[in-house]
C-alpha cells in the first residue's frame, strides 16, 4: 500500500521541499507531515519587471488516514507568501494546492480540489532547473491555464502499475469543471479574467518506467473555451487542446529529459497593458524542452537546458517565437535542508513589435538564491 500512496501523491513530490517533509504526527493510522521552503532570491536583469528581490515563503501539509486495510484517505494543502514587498501590499499570498482523496490500493485513487493538471505529469520532467523553466511569464505551462499546471476544480483518478498487473505502467484520468467569468452566461462563483478561464474539460496521462532509469510518457487534455476567451485580441476556437510526449533518463547520477508539446488555443499571450497590447492564445503552438543534469558527491548539481515555444498562425503576425532561451545553472546542496543556486537565462529572442505588444521579455536574467527547506 505504501508504494501506491507515493504514486497517488506525485503532485506533492513534484514540489521542492515536499520530499523532505517533517513528520509531526503518526499514530493509530493517522499521519501528518508539514513541509516548507524559505527562498532568499534575487534577479539581475535589464528587464525592470524582473530585476530585483524575488524572495518568497512556501509551506504546506499532507496527511493520511487509514480507514481500513484497503482504503486510505489523504489530503494536501500548500500556500505561497511573497516576501519581496511592503507589509501593506495586497495580493501577496495565495493557495497553490488544496485537495482531498481516497486511495483504494491496486484499484487506484480519486481526489478532488485545486490540484495539478495531468499535462504536468510529463512536462514536469523538464521543470527541474534551479529557478527557471516551465515559464509562467509567457503562459506556456502556467497555473490556471486549462490542465497545464495547478488549477481549480480538478477531479483526478490515478492508477499505478496498471491495477497491480504491470510494473511501471501508470495512468491518470482527469476532469475539470468550468471556471468562468464574473458575470454573463459564463459566470461561475469563482469568476476570473479571460486568460485564466476554462470550460468543462478532461485529460489523461500515461507513463511507463522502462527500466535501467528510462521512462516514457504521453498526456492529452481537451477543454471547452469561454466566450470571453474568444473575444480576446488573438486566438479563436471553441476548444483548447494539448498533446505532449516526453522521455527521461535518471540513473548513475545523470538526469536527462526532453518533452515536446503541441497546443491549440492553449498557450497564452499576456500583452503589455498598453493600448497596442495583444493578448489571448496562440491558435497553435509547439514547445520543445531539453534538460541535462549531473549530481556530484559534493552536493553540486550543474544543469544545462534549451527551451523554445513557437506560436503559429497568430492573427496579424503569423508564426512567432514566444519563448527561446538557453539555461545554464548550478545548485549546491549544502545539506538536505539548505542549498544555494545560480541560474542564468540566456534569452535568444530579439526585441520587435510583436514581443513588445505581447509583453514578452527579450532580456537575459541571472537568478541567485539561498533556500532553506524541510
Amino acid at each position: 500500500m505504501k508504494h501506491k500512496i507515493l504514486f497517488y501523491l506525485i503532485p506533492v513530490m513534484l514540489i521542492p521541499g515536499a520530499v523532505n517533509a517533517a513528520e509531526i504526527y503518526n499514530k493509530d493510522g493517522n499521519k501528518l507531515d508539514i513541509y516548507g521552503k524559505i527562498a532568499g532570491l534575487h534577479y539581475v536583469s535589464k528587464d525592470k519587471n524582473a530585476d530585483g528581490d524575488q524572495s518568497y515563503v512556501r509551506s504546506g501539509f499532507k496527511g493520511e488516514t487509514q480507514i481500513n486495510n484497503q482504503i486510505t484517505g489523504y489530503g494536501q494543502w500548500e500556500y505561497n507568501i511573497q516576501a519581496n514587498n511592503t507589509e501593506s501590499a495586497s495580493n501577496q499570498s495565495w493557495t497553490r494546492l488544496a485537495f482531498a482523496g481516497l486511495n483504494f490500493g491496486d484499484a487506484g485513487s480519486f481526489d478532488y480540489g485545486r490540484n495539478i493538471g495531468v499535462v504536468y505529469d510529463i512536462t514536469s520532467w523538464t521543470d527541474v532547473l534551479p529557478e527557471f523553466g516551465s515559464d509562467g511569464s509567457n503562459g506556456t505551462y502556467d497555473s490556471d491555464n486549462f490542465m497545464q499546471s495547478r488549477a481549480n476544480g480538478l477531479a483526478t483518478y490515478r492508477n499505478s502499475d496498471f491495477f497491480g498487473l504491470i510494473d511501471g505502467l501508470n495512468f491518470a484520468l482527469q476532469y475539470q469543471g468550468k471556471n468562468g467569468s464574473t458575470s454573463g452566461e459564463d459566470a461561475t462563483n469563482n469568476g476570473r479574467g479571460a486568460l485564466s478561464q476554462n470550460g468543462n474539460g478532461f485529460g489523461t496521462s500515461v507513463t511507463y518506467d522502462i527500466g535501467d532509469g528510462f521512462s516514457a510518457g504521453v498526456a492529452y487534455s481537451h477543454s471547452r473555451r469561454t466566450d470571453a476567451q474568444n473575444k480576446l485580441a488573438v486566438g479563436r476556437g471553441d476548444d483548447a487542446e494539448t498533446y505532449t510526449g516526453g522521455l527521461k533518463y535518471n540513473a548513475n547520477r545523470v538526469y536527462l529529459a526532453t518533452q515536446f508539446t503541441q497546443t491549440y488555443n492553449a498557450t497564452q499571450l499576456r500583452g503589455n497593458d498598453g493600448e497596442d497590447s495583444i493578448s489571448g492564445f496562440a491558435n497553435k503552438a509547439q514547445n520543445l524542452e531539453m534538460v541535462a543534469q549531473y549530481q556530484f558527491d559534493s552536493g553540486l548539481q550543474p544543469s544545462i537546458a534549451y527551451l523554445q515555444s513557437k506560436g503559429k498562425d497568430i492573427e496579424g503576425f503569423g508564426d512567432q517565437d514566444l519563448l527561446k532561451y538557453i539555461d545554464v545553472g548550478t545548485t549546491y546542496n549544502i545539506n538536505k535542508n539548505i542549498s544555494t543556486y545560480v541560474d542564468y537565462k540566456i534569452n535568444l529572442l530579439k526585441d520587435n513589435d510583436f514581443t513588445q505588444r505581447a509583453g514578452i521579455s527579450t532580456d537575459n536574467i541571472v537568478a541567485v538564491g539561498l533556500a532553506y527547506q524541510f
